[in-house]
C-alpha cells in the first residue's frame, strides 16, 4: 500500500514532511533511479504552480534527479496537462509538475507524468516510494541556499499554446463575453496569452499571483464567484480554473454554475451527434450526480462509474473505449485530443460546442435535472476503514435502508487531504440532510481531530 503518493501525486504542507528538502531531494534519486532502467541517462521537464514554494521545492528536486544522473529542463510557471503534453511530444522521459492542485498555498506537492503523457501506474509509484524510503536513511538533506531551479525556457510555453489552438481548430469567440477566473494559479500564465487570439471579448479575474494567493476565494473551490461576476456583467460564459489547470468549471449567461457533469452531459451529446462516442459510453465517477444518468439514458448513453480519481476514470475508459469520461470536480478526459484532463483545453471544447450549435449554454443542458446532493467533508487524524467503526457503518446503514432507489450514498477518504467526505444524494433534501449529517457526526465522534 502507498504512503507517500495520493490519488494525485505527492501533497503536502511545503516543508513538512514528506514535503521536506532531504525527502524531496531523495524523490528526486529515486525518481532518476527508475528511469535509469529504461535509458542511462533520463531526461525530466519540469514545471510547476505559482506557491511561493514552487521554486525552492523545483530547486532540491533538480538537485536530487541531477546528482542521480538525469538531466532537467524547465517551462516554468505553466499548468500539469501542459506537461504531460510536453513530456510525450518532445521525448522527455518523464514530466514532473510541481502543484498542490486545488489546496491553499501552504500546501504543495510533486505529480510525475511519464514519458507517454499518462500518470504514472500505482505499481510505479509504489516502487518509487519503496527506493525513497531505503534511501532517506543515507541522504542528507541539502542546503537550500546553495541551490537554484533550472533556467526556465519560455518556447515550452509557446508550444503548449500551440497545441491548444490547434486542438480545436477554426474556434472564434467574435462576439461573446467571457468571464475567465485563473485562481491565481497557474492558468495566470497562459490564458490571457490564449483567449486574446480568440478575438472575443474577456474578462480575466484572479490572474496576479502573490505566491499566497492561489485559489484564495476564486478558482474552481469557488465557482459560485465566476458565476457571480458572470451573472454581473452580462457575460455569455464564465470559466474558472483550479490551481493547477488541470480542471474547469463553467458559469451560464444566468450566473448560474455549470459543473462537470453538465459538461460530460453536453460534450457526450456533441460526440454522439458527430458519430464519434464509441460505444456510446461516458465514463463519470462515483460523485456525479444521479439526473446525469437519467439525461445520458434519455439520448441511449450509458453512464459508468469509475472510483474518484481521473486516473481511474481514464483506466476505465481505456478498459471500455470510451471516448469521454470525467468528474463532477472538472476533470475532463478527452482521449482522441490529450493524455490527461486540462482545463484549459476543456474550455476550448465547450467554447466551440456552444459555438456551433448556435445556442447558449444553459439552453444545451436545460433538461440536466439534479437530484439535491451534499457533500460534507470532515477532517480526521487517521484514515481507519469506516466499516470497522460500528456507529459509523451504522449510520451508513440507515441511510442506504430510508434511500434505496431514490437516493445514493457514497463515504470516502479525499486521497490528498486528510478528509472524509459524507456524499447524499437523495429525491428528499429533508432526508438528504439528516443522513448527511448523521454520518459525518459519527466519522467525526470516531475520527475527528
Amino acid at each position: 500500500m502507498r504512503k507517500l503518493f495520493g490519488t494525485d501525486g505527492i501533497r503536502a504542507v511545503a516543508g513538512e514532511p514528506p514535503l521536506d528538502p532531504k525527502t524531496i531531494y531523495t524523490v528526486g534519486n529515486a525518481l532518476a533511479h527508475q528511469l535509469k532502467h529504461n535509458t542511462e541517462q533520463p531526461s525530466i521537464i519540469l514545471g510547476m504552480d505559482t506557491r511561493e514554494s514552487s521554486n525552492w521545492i523545483a530547486a532540491v528536486l533538480s538537485a536530487g534527479l541531477t546528482d542521480a544522473g538525469a538531466a532537467v529542463q524547465s517551462a516554468g510557471v505553466i499548468t500539469t496537462p501542459a506537461i504531460a503534453y510536453l513530456a510525450r511530444k518532445h521525448g522527455f522521459s518523464a514530466g514532473v509538475v510541481i502543484s498542490a492542485s486545488h489546496n491553499p498555498w501552504h500546501d504543495n506537492g510533486i505529480k510525475v507524468f511519464g514519458g507517454d503523457g499518462y500518470k504514472l501506474p500505482d505499481t510505479t509509484e509504489l516502487r518509487i516510494e519503496e527506493e525513497i524510503f531505503r534511501l532517506l536513511d543515507s541522504v542528507a538533506a541539502p542546503d537550500i541556499s546553495k541551490l537554484a531551479p533550472p533556467p526556465v525556457d519560455d518556447r515550452f510555453r509557446a508550444d503548449y499554446e500551440g497545441f491548444l489552438l490547434s486542438a480545436v481548430p477554426g474556434l472564434e469567440l467574435d462576439g461573446l463575453k467571457l468571464v475567465v477566473d485563473c485562481a491565481n494559479g497557474a492558468a495566470s500564465a497562459i490564458a490571457p496569452e490564449l483567449f486574446p487570439q480568440l478575438r472575443g471579448r474577456v474578462r480575466f479575474t484572479h490572474f496576479q499571483p502573490d505566491g499566497r494567493n492561489i485559489n484564495a476565494n476564486c478558482g474552481a473551490l469557488h465557482p459560485e464567484v465566476v458565476a457571480a461576476e458572470t451573472g454581473a456583467c452580462g457575460a455569455d460564459i464564465g470559466i474558472t480554473f483550479d490551481g493547477d489547470a488541470d480542471r474547469a468549471l463553467f458559469a451560464d449567461a444566468n450566473g448560474n454554475v455549470v459543473n462537470g457533469d453538465a459538461v460530460l452531459l453536453l460534450a457526450a451529446r456533441d460526440l454522439k451527434a458527430r458519430r464519434l462516442l464509441r460505444g456510446d459510453t461516458v465514463v463519470a465517477t462515483t460523485m456525479s450526480n444521479m439526473g446525469l444518468e437519467a439525461a445520458l439514458q434519455r439520448d441511449s448513453i450509458r453512464m459508468l462509474r469509475a472510483p474518484v480519481g481521473d486516473k481511474y476514470v481514464l483506466e476505465m475508459m481505456q478498459a471500455n473505449s470510451a471516448a469521454i469520461g470525467g468528474e463532477q470536480s472538472g476533470h475532463i478526459l478527452f482521449p482522441h485530443l490529450a493524455t490527461t484532463g486540462d482545463g484549459l483545453l476543456t474550455a476550448l471544447v465547450v467554447l466551440d460546442i456552444v459555438r456551433r450549435a448556435g445556442k447558449p449554454l444553459n439552453d444545451l443542458i436545460a433538461d440536466l435535472k439534479v437530484f439535491p446532493q451534499v457533500i460534507v467533508n470532515v477532517r480526521v487524524k487517521e484514515k481507519k476503514p469506516l466499516d470497522a467503526i460500528p456507529e459509523v457503518a451504522a449510520s451508513i446503514r440507515n441511510a442506504e435502508e430510508e434511500l434505496k432507489a431514490n437516493g445514493r450514498v457514497v463515504i470516502r477518504y479525499s486521497g490528498t487531504e486528510p478528509l472524509a467526505r459524507v456524499m447524499i444524494e437523495a429525491e428528499s433534501e429533508e432526508a438528504m440532510r439528516r443522513h448527511a449529517n448523521a454520518i459525518a457526526d459519527a466519522i467525526r465522534d470516531a475520527l475527528g481531530t
